[in-house]
């Protein structure tokens, strides 16, 4: 026996299909989910975001940094919304399929996807950089250092999922800990006039000592001011495996973006007033240069040298886990090939896992260029943060007396700027890395063709996420009849 769904696709005939693709259920609580969303994103602090400096300029920077900190803030409050309306590891696609269809769906998907495997490869190579300036056992950075990193780190969540956020956790902690001890040193040796001591271009309009490079240097930091904050939404990729997603991602979410917020602003200021914004901007450890700037090695900046080695692990971790859950949905429901949403007997997907890692790796071995990969990601990312958006956005006025255990506070006016702040950032990646932007977009169209061809008419009706968009569109004839 068949289940047509609204596609005209067909679910499996077989009876255990979902059987064979379930996660183990109740492993995360509200703490495990805070600290994955930390976890996601304090990489950033370690490196990454300095970079927007020589877009922007300190005064450039923080503008941007205050406006992407805003549109995070907005969608995570959409998001906790959602994601107790519909706690299933499909995430924004699952919110995206219901308010948009299908297209929309894939879309958002797709873009989460494209996310989520090229940070991974990106940050690994950064791995590979710390492991050389600190002379660890000899090696330098290079593949060897990469396949070590997959292989290990796979390994943890292919052993389970509760184990994998425990882990997750506790090198999260160390990272955040690292930055607070960061900030103490840094803030004893605090010079105001050190953060506007890049010289300004004169020939940029509205340029000025704390503008260097002029109001449109506010527009090109974007990217860099995302670096604070990006990867937090990953969160209700886990609602699958939670405990009480209905009440704990929420908290979670909120709790999260507010120590995010609140690392981002110390770790800025800290970092620039310590050393001066010229000094790091180009700084591959800017902590470190904060630190020590062209001195020796002191005790404080090796300490955070290596824990900044531990943000890197936590994010590369936890992002292997968000990226895996996005495919193990979007196969499970057909949008891609369905044997990639089998699971193991610990219940984990092992081949979202498996081959989102080799992917990852190829990249990272092939073309050891972590910027560009993360400028890549980027730009999947503002597209799913507009569409999550726009899904919130859609669902409140066409459905509103859907049953909503969260309201976003502010209801579509907070969603609402966070879709223009996303499409903002989406354009301000054409302007930091046009090539990764196109080569992102190249990736997108193949994607898009693939879904237009073939999957569109193979979807699976028992999918959580397409039985709730079915259910929609039932309740919908209902009311028209």
């Amino acid at each position: 026996m068949t289940l047509e769904d609204t596609t005209g696709g067909t679910a499996p005939p077989k009876d255990d299909y979902l059987e064979r693709r379930a996660l183990r259920r109740g492993s995360a609580g509200w703490l495990l989910l805070t600290g994955l969303g930390v976890a996601y994103v304090v990489s950033g602090d370690f490196s990454g975001w300095n970079i927007g400096l020589s877009k922007g300029g300190f005064g450039g920077l923080a503008v941007a940094t205050v406006l992407m900190g805003a549109m995070y803030a907005c969608l995570v409050f959409a998001l906790a919304e959602l994601s107790a309306i519909l706690p299933t590891a499909g995430g924004g696609y699952g919110f995206a399929r219901r308010a948009l269809g299908t297209w929309g769906g894939f879309l958002t998907g797709t873009a989460i996807l494209i996310e989520y495997v090229l940070a991974p490869a990106a940050i690994s190579i950064f791995i590979g950089d710390y492991v050389e300036s600190l002379g660890l056992f000899g090696l330098e950075s290079g593949w060897p250092v990469y396949l070590v990193c997959f292989a290990l780190f796979i390994g943890i969540h292919l052993w389970g999922v509760g184990e994998a956020l425990r882990f997750s956790l506790v090198v999260t902690a160390i990272a955040v800990a690292a930055l607070v001890v960061f900030a103490l040193g840094a803030f004893t040796d605090f010079h105001v006039d050190g953060l506007n001591d890049i010289p300004v271009d004169g020939e940029a309009f509205g340029s000025n000592s704390w503008l260097p490079f002029g109001l449109l240097g506010i527009w090109a930091a974007f990217p860099f001011g995302m670096w604070f904050f990006l990867g937090v939404e990953g969160v209700p990729l886990a609602a699958e495996e939670a405990k009480d997603p209905v009440r704990s991602m929420p908290r979670a979410l909120a709790i999260s973006m507010g120590i995010l917020v609140l690392l981002a602003v110390v770790t800025f200021l800290a970092a620039t007033g310590a050393r001066g914004s010229a000094a790091v901007q180009e700084a591959g450890n800017p902590l470190v240069v904060a630190l020590q700037g062209d001195g020796e090695p002191t005790a404080l900046s090796r300490f955070v040298n290596y824990a900044g080695l531990a943000g890197l692990v936590a994010s590369f971790f936890s992002l292997i886990y968000a990226g895996s859950r996005q495919l193990f949905a979007l196969s499970r429901a057909g949008y891609l090939p369905r044997f990639l949403s089998l699971t193991s007997r610990r219940k984990s997907p092992y081949l979202g896992l498996l081959i989102p890692g080799a992917i990852g790796f190829a990249l990272a071995a092939g073309t050891g260029n972590g910027a560009r990969m993360l400028n890549i990601a980027v730009f999947g990312a503002t597209i799913s943060y507009a569409l999550m958006a726009l899904s919130h956005i859609v669902l409140r006025r066409r459905e509103p007396g859907l049953h909503r255990p969260y309201r976003t506070p502010g209801g579509i006016v907070t969603s609402s700027v966070a879709f223009v702040l996303a499409l903002s950032a989406l354009v301000a990646t054409f302007l930091v890395d046009r090539t990764a932007a196109f080569m992102a977009l190249g990736v997108y169209v193949i994607a898009l063709a693939y879904f237009a061809f073939y999957s569109r008419h193979h979807l699976v009706a028992g999918a959580p996420e397409e039985e709730f968009a079915a259910l929609a569109a039932a309740e919908a004839e209902l009311e028209r009849d």
